[in-house]
C-alpha cells in the first residue's frame, strides 16, 4: 500500500525521536476530500447487569453532528445499536467486526473514515506481549457473555493496518480503559509532548532484585539485576513504535486513560450521554476551528469540573498538534 518512492514528512510535522528506527517515514496526511464513511456503535446492554443509559443517544448525537459539520452522507454510514429490529444492525460480536471491515474496505489516499464506539470497555490479559502494562484494552459487544470481547489488537489489524498513506481514520472511543484502544503508538499530553511508554513493568523483577541486593550491600547483585536495563527499555520502545506505526493518517480521541473509567452521565441538551461524546460535540460546537492540541484541552476543560477521567489523543504517526482538526 505504501508508495514506491518515500516522500519526506510534511512541512511542520515534528519528528521527536530517531526516524531511522521507528517513525513511519512514508506517512502522509489526508486532505479528507475523498470518500467519507462512518460507523457508529452505541450499546446500552438492555436487561444485563451492566446496563447503561446513554450509549444509544451517543451514537445518534455524534452521527447527526458529523453529518452536519463534516459533510458525511447518511447513505455512507452504518449505525449499530441494541434497540434496532434489523438483526444485521444489532451490535453483536460478528456484526461489529463485519461493520469495521465495511468501514475501511478499498481504502484510498484522501479518504476519511470515522469510527465511534460508546459502550463498555475493559482490559484482558495480554497474550502476545505487545502491551506495556500486560493488558489488552477491549470493547464489549452486546453478546459478550456468549461471544466474548474484542481486543485492541483485532481492531488495529482491521481498521488501521490495511490503510495506505494519506488515508484518514478518526476514532472516538467513549468507554472505560480506552486510552490505547486502537494501539496507536504516539500518545500526546495536553502540553503537546509525546508520552513515552512505561517499560518498567517488563523489568520489574530485575529492579526488585537489584534493590534487594543494594540493601544487602551486594554490588555485584545490583549490577546483575540492572544489567542491560537501559538498552532493553530503548529497544523495546523502538520495536513497539515500529510495529504499530502506520503510513496512514489515524487519529483517536479516547474518553480516559487505560487505567480509568468513563462516565455514563446526564447533561443538559443531551440527556443521558457518555461524558466523552458530550464533551467532543460541545467543544467543537463552541469553537469549530481548533487545533488538535486546543481540542484536546477543550475536551479536558469541559470534563474537569465534574469528572475524573482524562481524555487522550493518540495517533499512528508524529502529529503537528497545531494543525486544525478536520476529518
Amino acid at each position: 500500500m505504501s508508495p514506491t518512492e518515500v516522500p519526506p514528512p510534511p512541512e511542520g510535522w515534528a519528528v521527536r525521536e530517531s526516524p531511522k528506527k521507528h517513525v513511519p517515514s512514508d506517512f502522509k496526511l489526508s486532505n479528507c476530500q475523498g470518500r467519507k464513511r462512518a460507523l457508529f456503535i452505541g450499546i446500552n446492554y438492555f436487561g444485563q447487569q451492566s446496563e447503561l443509559r446513554g450509549c444509544i443517544n451517543d451514537a445518534k448525537n455524534i452521527k447527526r453532528f458529523i453529518i452536519e459539520r463534516f459533510g458525511f452522507r447518511e447513505e455512507d454510514t452504518i449505525m449499530l445499536t441494541d434497540d434496532q429490529e434489523d438483526p444485521t444492525r444489532i451490535p453483536t460480536h460478528s456484526n461489529i467486526l463485519e461493520a469495521m471491515r465495511w468501514l475501511v474496505h478499498d481504502p484510498q489516499p484522501n479518504d476519511s473514515f470515522f469510527f465511534h464506539f460508546s459502550g463498555h470497555g475493559g482490559q484482558a490479559r495480554d497474550e502476545d506481549g505487545d502491551e506495556d502494562d500486560g493488558h489488552d484494552e477491549t470493547i464489549y459487544p452486546v453478546d459478550h457473555e456468549q461471544s466474548g470481547f474484542i481486543i485492541d489488537d483485532t481492531m488495529h489489524d482491521i481498521m488501521v493496518r490495511p490503510l495506505p498513506a494519506g488515508c484518514r481514520l478518526t476514532a472516538i472511543m467513549d468507554c472505560c480503559h480506552s486510552g490505547s484502544a486502537l494501539d496507536l503508538p504516539y500518545i500526546y499530553s495536553t502540553q503537546g509532548n509525546l508520552k513515552e511508554p512505561n517499560k518498567l513493568a517488563d523489568v520489574g523483577q530485575g529492579v526488585l532484585a537489584a534493590g534487594m541486593a543494594y540493601i544487602q550491600g551486594d554490588m555485584q547483585g545490583v549490577i546483575r539485576g540492572l544489567g542491560g536495563l537501559g538498552k532493553k527499555l530503548m529497544m523495546s520502545k523502538d520495536v513497539d513504535r515500529e510495529a504499530k506505526s502506520s503510513p496512514a493518517d489515524c487519529i483517536m480521541f479516547s474518553g480516559c486513560k487505560d487505567t480509568q473509567t468513563s462516565a455514563d452521565a446526564h447533561e443538559q441538551g443531551f440527556g443521558m450521554t457518555g461524558a466523552m461524546t458530550f464533551s467532543f460535540i460541545s467543544a467543537l460546537t463552541a469553537n469549530p476551528q481548533q487545533s488538535y492540541l486546543e481540542l484536546l484541552n477543550s475536551i479536558r476543560d469541559i470534563l474537569r469540573s465534574k469528572y475524573e477521567q482524562k481524555p487522550q489523543l493518540s495517533s499512528s504517526h508524529p502529529v503537528n498538534l497545531n494543525l486544525i482538526f478536520t476529518m
